[in-house]
């Protein structure tokens, strides 16, 4: 065999080598990479319910046991009733409960919602009344960073907790972003559908707050669900709403 053929094989072989030590590698990365994302959306689903706090180290085994232990992930169609997961559409929503003793205290709404640069992904947690946040967090958004991107800052999300998605007659409102300060913009009379704003992340703020109520009005069967049922029993069931 010539040198120039030896010289060729060895080529051809070591980029053979290299491809698979490549694609091996990937796989490995990809996989640990899915494992993160899972963790992280899990962490942010415990958070909105005060299961974990903020700054604080988990491991996997620790967040996994929590949702576990205390989160039921679950199916509901557009009239709120609980779909199995074999037998869901396209047309069904994902909602998580947070259980205590079997009992729902609050359920967890998926937000992916349009921002300024892109999507807001997150999660509102809502308590077993039907009307009051219990929690809101974000774990991905494209924000700019100091001005929309301060929508992933622990004051900001602590700025949504004892909201109420409706108004003073039970009718539902969501929950809107103000232009600033509450207490400056908003009338006392609707203080409570209302979160600080954002100084300089205006957009942010709006495109934000149609998106909440888009998704929120979505979810609504489920929430009159828990709104209608009576206070002792408003826990009482792990199931969603409409069961029937």
């Amino acid at each position: 065999m010539s040198d120039r053929l030896k010289t060729l094989v060895f080529a051809v072989v070591m980029c053979i080598v290299c491809s698979i030590l490549l694609t091996t590698a990937s796989r490995g990365l990809q996989r640990f990479q899915e494992k993160n994302i899972l963790m992280d959306m899990r962490r942010n689903i415990l958070k909105s319910v005060n299961l974990v706090k903020e700054g604080v180290p988990y491991s996997y085994g620790e967040i996994e046991k929590l949702f576990t232990d205390n989160i039921q992930p679950i199916w509901v169609d557009p009239s709120g009733r609980q779909v199995e997961e074999n037998r869901r559409s396209e047309q069904d929503f994902r909602l998580y409960l947070y259980t205590q003793n079997g009992s729902a205290t609050a359920y967890i709404v998926p937000i992916n919602s349009r921002g300024l640069w892109g999507k807001i992904h997150g999660y509102l947690a809502i308590e077993s009344d039907g009307s009051t946040v219990s929690g809101f967090t974000v774990y991905k958004h494209s924000e700019t960073p100091g001005l929309g991107g301060e929508i992933e800052k622990q004051w900001f999300q602590n700025n949504w907790v004892g909201k109420k998605i409706v108004d003073q007659a039970g009718q539902f409102v969501s929950i809107g972003i103000a232009k600033g300060a509450v207490t400056d913009k908003i009338p006392p009379a609707k203080q409570m559908n209302y979160v600080d704003g954002i100084s300089g992340a205006t957009l942010t703020g709006k495109y934000l707050s149609a998106g909440i109520r888009q998704i929120l009005q979505q979810y609504e069967p489920v929430s009159i669900s828990f709104r209608s049922r009576p206070k002792a029993d408003s826990t009482s069931r792990s199931k969603a709403a409409n069961p029937d």
